[in-house]
């Protein structure tokens, strides 16, 4: 038994030297965004439920690197729209939250932009309150309304993500999920069906960006 035990405890060892060396060849840029399948119960069901991601990843969360202080995840710093307002995040505590994890990455034509996208985002928008209604003309942001903004400050002409009509149906229904329905009236705001938005999974899926690496295949990636 103490035999078997040795083998097993140099097999793990194996594994996490291997994925250290896996995950130190991947070279992070500021500006990268951070896609993930969050599961935060009936609000990420419903959002992934209505617009597929990259690949058919199921995404309910993004966030952009705005800091690289080194290799080491602990270095590595997030900017994201999550719990009561617009934080930083580094990003191995944001993949400790859930490592189902894609990167994506402005293609050449586009990286001009991100110097610009970072500075404002980290002026204006970084210690702002969450966007609980998702309103884009207020002054409280979503963690997608976050990179958007950035990105609309930084050069509007490149219209680097599309802005839809949002849905909070089920899908092909005029119903609105439940959840969204309690959500609502808890908030004493109606629900803003129609009005422009976007989310994760329609940001993986601008032809302006190439996702770049994958931590941990979201759900429903192909």
């Amino acid at each position: 038994m103490s035999s078997l035990n040795n083998k097993l405890a140099l097999f793990v060892v194996a594994v996490l030297i291997i994925c250290n060396q896996m995950y130190s060849q991947v070279s992070f840029q500021v500006g990268d965004i951070i896609f993930q399948d969050l599961d935060c119960g009936p609000p990420c069901d419903a959002i992934e439920a209505v617009t597929s991601g990259y690949n058919g990843a199921q995404l309910s969360h993004c966030g952009i690197i705005t800091e690289v202080k080194g290799k080491d995840f602990s270095q590595i710093f997030i900017i994201e729209a999550i719990g009561d307002g617009v934080v930083k995040t580094p990003l191995d505590e944001f993949l400790d939250r859930d490592n189902r994890v894609i990167v994506g990455r402005l293609k050449n034509d586009y990286q001009y932009m991100i110097s610009d996208a970072i500075a404002y985002i980290e002026n204006h928008i970084f210690g702002k309150p969450y966007d609980y209604i998702f309103d884009l003309t207020d002054d409280t942001y979503y963690c997608s309304e976050v990179i958007y903004k950035g990105f609309e400050m930084a050069d509007s002409t490149q219209n680097l993500f599309t802005i839809n009509p949002m849905t909070f149906n089920e899908p092909n229904t005029d119903t609105p999920f439940v959840h969204w329905i309690s959500y609502y009236e808890e908030l004493n705001a109606e629900i803003p069906e129609g009005e422009p938005g976007l989310n994760p999974g329609g940001i993986s899926q601008s032809d302006k960006i190439e996702i770049i690496y994958t931590f941990n295949k979201p759900n429903g990636m192909k």
